[in-house]
């Protein structure tokens, strides 16, 4: 199942933001695609949010647009910066490309999932969102097990 940024701020508002505050801190991100064998191939890339959208831009025939129009399942990894400014927040979905002109290509994400990973009082949090389906933390305190909760 898959569901449009929109979806993701209506069913989770305060973890989009999380994760839109994570992709605009920075200009460039990491983008992983899929080789014609199947393998992972990573990519610079950038992103912009519009109309109630995830869009991925790429240059005319780069092969991350080859990669994405053969196979448009890919997963996004927002730059980092300093791990104390809100968390490390990832996206995966599924590209599809839209009409952008003769000298681009241009995808809007479909997403699978989001998530915003974070340490707090020494204990590695990670909050998910699927779409249509409830949020959920898993916590593993001091390095100990992993625990769950269905928010």
């Amino acid at each position: 199942m898959t569901g449009s940024w929109k979806q993701f701020e209506t069913e989770a508002p305060e973890l989009a933001k999380r994760v839109h505050a994570r992709f605009t801190a920075e200009k460039s991100h990491v983008l992983a695609t899929l080789r014609r064998d199947g393998s992972p191939r990573v990519n610079g890339s950038e992103v912009e949010f519009r109309d109630g959208e995830l869009l991925l831009g790429s240059m005319l025939d780069a092969v991350k647009a080859r990669d994405l129009r053969r196979d448009g399942r890919c997963a996004i990894h927002a730059f980092p910066g300093d791990p104390e400014g809100g968390g490390d927040a990832k996206v995966s979905g599924i590209a599809e490309e839209i009409p952008a002109g003769e000298d681009m290509h241009l995808f809007r994400l479909a997403l699978t999932d989001a998530s915003v990973t974070w340490v707090e009082d020494n204990t590695l949090k990670v909050e998910t969102w699927w779409p249509g389906r409830r949020r959920v933390r898993f916590e593993r305190p001091e390095n100990g097990p992993a625990q769950r909760y269905e928010l």
